[in-house]
């Protein structure tokens, strides 16, 4: 085997479930951990929580603490944190076979302050920090000394990574992609994925769905406007948030369902046709390859969150976040024929099967090693 399959690796973020029934942390980062202790290898995960952005992002608080494998570290500020006074055993205690990962800004910091060789995950947050003139003073510098210090820099998708390397290009021989997976266990086999035929008098509406938490960057309110007023066109939204109220004034033949469990959000989209969701700001965005995984033709936006992974007319669309443009695209895919409709269908089937949580699980792994 190309690595230790029994290996030492201490996981190091804010982004970390400490408990199963925690509704706001999302749990993509928890999956490369399951994934990693399900192939043998030995996992220990310090959240570093920052407590200010804690409360901000509404988090669940924890006070400093092991919890099972994950040792809750609370601190005030991402900059002066004095890790020998939270935890002096930490500095004593590693294994020298130990391999660091580290994700999001106030991980990645607190691994650079260990001093020892540690792999950086990139997130959306990190660019903000890199890029935005509210950070250029000092958060900026810390975070980019800590890059540098990288043995290795895991970007969370391709656009992240194209983005990255527009900022610094001296990173690219260090720098890879590490997409998420869904459970290949939820992927609906390719010959459920296809409508029956209708009679050219019977056509079915178009069933159109989306599911995200209401916000404004998520820009629900552009899909409700590409959709007024469509013949054929059946809206359905999954979600709910502080943008809820004003979305549902938009237009009153859209289905709001509120916010579902994941088992029921699964089956709506296994009865849509096409999922989009054309937010900004995207890590990455599990939720298209679920809906890719139950045979959803699906949209997401130009250069951002899974750009990359789906090909804009070849396994899925990819469109502006504009209202026009959205249309567009959704009456594209209501004018195609149905050779065309399968030929991106089964695209989007080939897709699905590499992005298991098992295999990116690996692949993470693997690309460390030859970068290593």
């Amino acid at each position: 085997m190309w690595y230790n399959p029994d290996m030492n690796i201490l996981f190091i973020t804010d982004l970390y479930p400490v408990k199963d029934n925690e509704q706001t942390t999302p749990r993509t980062l928890y999956d490369f951990v399951h994934e990693w202790q399900k192939s043998g290898h030995k996992v220990d995960v310090i959240k570093s929580n920052f407590i200010l952005n804690s409360f901000l992002r509404g988090k669940p608080f924890y006070k400093t603490g092991q919890y099972g494998n994950i040792l809750n570290i609370n601190y005030w500020t991402p900059f002066w944190f004095n890790i020998k006074r939270k935890q002096p055993a930490l500095l004593t205690s590693f294994p020298s076979d130990l391999l660091i990962i580290a994700h999001m800004p106030s991980g990645i910091l607190f691994a650079d302050k260990l001093g020892l060789p540690f792999i950086a995950g990139i997130h959306n947050s990190d660019l903000e920090i890199l890029t935005k003139p509210l950070y250029k003073f000092h958060f900026k510098k810390r975070l980019e000394n800590a890059l540098k210090n990288a043995k290795a820099i895991a970007c969370r998708s391709f656009v992240i990574r194209d983005k990255l390397l527009r900022l610094y290009p001296e990173f690219e021989s260090k720098t890879f992609t590490v997409p998420s997976g869904i459970d290949e266990n939820l992927i609906v086999p390719f010959s459920e994925w296809t409508r029956e035929n209708q009679s050219s008098s019977d056509f079915p509406p178009v069933k159109v769905l989306t599911c995200a938490n209401l916000k404004k960057r998520k820009n629900i309110d552009k899909v409700i406007e590409a959709c007024k007023g469509l013949e054929s066109f059946e809206l359905t939204v999954i979600g709910d948030g502080k943008e809820r109220k004003k979305l549902e004034k938009l237009d009153k033949n859209v289905k709001f369902t509120g916010r579902l469990s994941h088992v029921d959000v699964l089956t709506k989209m296994r009865e849509s046709d096409v999922f989009i969701l054309p937010s900004i700001g995207e890590t990455f965005g599990m939720v298209y390859l679920e809906a890719m995984s139950q045979g959803c033709i699906t949209v997401c936006t130009k250069d951002d969150g899974i750009a990359g992974i789906i090909k804009d007319g070849e396994n899925g669309f990819l469109t502006l976040p504009i209202s026009n443009e959205i249309r567009k695209t959704l009456l594209k895919i209501k004018n195609m024929d149905d050779d065309s409709l399968k030929t991106i269908r089964y695209n989007s089937f080939q897709t699905i099967k590499k992005y298991t949580s098992k295999h990116c699980a690996d692949e993470y792994l693997q690309q460390i090693f030859k970068i290593l």
